[in-house]
């Protein structure tokens, strides 16, 4: 029982951290698709299409044109995440169907250079947005950021340094920071993401289970979770690509291969450059 529990608990802290990784700016106001408007637009389709140079040039430029935002310097630490996440392999773990899968992957060995660089910007960026919410509490893109932030850490701890008590610490800051964001803006879509997977994986999972990590401060609502993703896909800004990609996870574990495969097939058509797509795509289509 203690391993089950321990690898059901730590495949949830996966995924509540991989929905970090790649968010930006939920407060945002609603821009088209078709137009990407500012350097962080381009930066964080850069980054679903692996484009992780790119991605650190548009985050500089917009550090440059907003100094004080603590959105830039967090959206460039999601930026050097991200991209050792893509180096070790770690992205292909999202799909995992047997957590036992999860549980026991190995050890990875991090970049250091990187790992420095990625926590002067949560540094950077935790400072800016301290300074915001002393003048507004209820300023959204410190909120954000805050909540990035400790979703990052919660990555970095769980994914690469398998500090997993660690990692589940940052995913519970990282959970609080996002329902304050969502009590003082109710149709910031994009923060939806940060909750609806984590409901939809504790509540697939058995009552006693469930009951632990009700206790620990995680919710559990799996039909509720599937309606949050469902609102980031269509309403979302810049998260509304990375919904679907949680969705097409949900849908490997309800072993509905096909709806999976259609949610992956439009985002390799629109994210050409993501070599992830391809390879899960031919994966489910193998089995």
């Amino acid at each position: 029982m203690a391993k089950t529990l321990d690898s059901r608990v730590w495949s949830i802290v996966t995924v509540l951290c991989a929905c970090c990784a790649v968010c930006v700016m939920a407060g945002a106001e609603d821009l088209p698709r078709v137009a990407l408007a500012s350097p962080l637009d381009h930066g964080f389709s850069g980054l679903y299409n692996l484009d992780f140079v790119g991605a650190q040039k548009d985050f500089a430029a917009w550090q440059t044109q907003h100094p004080d935002d603590p959105v830039g310097p967090v959206s460039e630490a999601a930026g050097f995440l991200f991209s050792e996440f893509n180096r070790l392999g770690v992205l292909e773990a999202q799909f995992y169907e047997n957590d036992d899968a999860f549980t026991d992957r190995p050890k990875l060995k991090a970049d250091p250079a990187l790992r420095e660089r990625f926590q002067v910007a949560i540094g950077r960026a935790e400072t800016l947005a301290h300074a915001r919410l002393a003048k507004d509490p209820k300023d959204r893109d410190a909120l954000f950021a805050l909540t990035l932030s400790s979703g990052l850490q919660a990555d970095y701890a769980a994914l690469i340094e398998k500090r997993n008590l660690a990692s589940l610490h940052f995913t519970k800051k990282a959970s609080a920071s996002a329902q304050q964001l969502l009590a003082v803006c109710h149709d910031c879509y994009d923060a939806l993401l940060a909750t609806g997977f984590s409901k939809y994986i504790i509540g697939s999972m058995a009552a006693p289970v469930r009951w632990i990590l009700r206790m620990g401060g995680l919710p559990a609502d799996k039909q509720g979770g599937i309606a949050d993703l469902q609102t980031t896909a269509e309403h979302g800004h810049y998260l509304a690509p990375f919904a679907r990609i949680l969705l097409a996870i949900a849908y490997v574990r309800e072993k509905d291969k096909p709806k999976a495969l259609q949610l992956l097939t439009g985002l390799r058509s629109e994210f050409p450059g993501n070599t992830l797509f391809p390879r899960e795509i031919a994966r489910l289509a193998g089995h």
